[in-house]
């Protein structure tokens, strides 16, 4: 029974990490990229670094707690047939859409500072961090509900 109460913390405390650290990046620093606010990209490099170390790690350990927990509360069956079940399927793949997002976006962005590019790359890859901030926040929603157990609500 603790193993799923420090599961569920763990899992839950990383998605926010997660969360907040793309919707900072989409949300201000690539804007201020966009805008020259940035005179150089050293700082732009460390933050996209900063941003896939933590997203490969957070992608990992969901991986891990996430796994743990379907894997002790569901069935096969149930993860299909329940309200919640179906919450933690479609968790998945948010999960997934967000890890290939930060991941494409970030390296589109690299890809233009290494061309020694500010403004171009910022602007090109904003909507796909944009798209990923939204994607964790449908992510921190949909866990809010299955850790409310919102499918008894309904």
């Amino acid at each position: 029974m603790i193993d799923l109460v420090l599961a569920r913390m763990t899992h839950l405390l990383v998605a926010a990490i997660w969360a907040g650290s793309v919707c900072y990046v989409a949300l201000s620093v690539v804007p201020a990229a966009r805008d020259g606010v940035f005179t150089t990209t050293d700082p732009l490099y460390t933050l996209l670094r900063t941003l896939k170390r933590i997203s490969r790690v957070s992608s990992l350990v969901l991986l891990l707690t996430g796994g743990h927990l379907a894997g002790r509360i569901y069935t096969s069956e149930s993860l299909v047939s329940t309200t919640n079940g179906q919450l933690v399927v479609l968790m998945t793949l948010l999960w997934l859409v967000l890890t290939a997002l930060v991941e494409i976006a970030a390296s589109r962005f690299e890809t233009g500072l290494d061309a020694k590019q500010l403004r171009e790359p910022a602007r090109d890859s904003l909507f796909l961090f944009r798209a990923a901030a939204l994607v964790s926040l449908a992510l921190l929603l949909v866990a809010g509900a299955i850790s409310a157990n919102a499918a008894t609500l309904l």
